[in-house]
């Protein structure tokens, strides 16, 4: 079972910077991660918060709820939060983040990710298919 974290500012997709993020929702995107889940023989459940210390929950209660890994979207926390950081360092599972656009083609403080160095890999610029490629990487990773 896989946990797919979305961070703040992303219940906006389909809203904010279409041109950046695309004109898809985030219930799409949650939508095609449960798609996909099913395709790939995995539950999958979607979760997104704009508060940090909801992240932070879900992250260190992941383990005790069954799931065996986590795609994450940090959002702008990515740039930032040691929290975030301290909070998946902290916790057993492995986790993959991933970026709808390329940090690295955008602002010079997006080019920074203080949450990256702690996770199994990134994956950025990809559009959606980023969550779906972080997801096949922890169904591998497990079997």
């Amino acid at each position: 079972m896989l946990l797919i974290l979305n961070g703040p500012n992303l219940n906006r997709l389909g809203l904010r910077e279409p041109g950046v993020y695309g004109s898809q929702t985030l219930e799409d995107l949650e939508r095609q991660c449960e798609a996909w889940g099913a395709e790939l023989g995995e539950a999958v459940t979607c979760r997104q918060s704009n508060y940090e210390g909801q992240l932070l929950e879900w992250i260190q209660e992941a383990q005790e709820q069954g799931f065996s890994g986590i795609v994450i979207n940090p959002g702008a926390l990515t740039h930032y939060s040691y929290a975030l950081r301290d909070a998946i360092s902290g916790q057993p599972l492995p986790v993959v983040e991933v970026h709808i656009s390329n940090v690295d083609a955008r602002e010079e403080f997006r080019h920074r990710s203080v949450t990256a160095a702690v996770c199994k890999g990134k994956i950025s610029g990809l559009g959606f298919l980023g969550y779906r490629l972080g997801m096949e990487y922890l169904i591998e990773a497990e079997a």
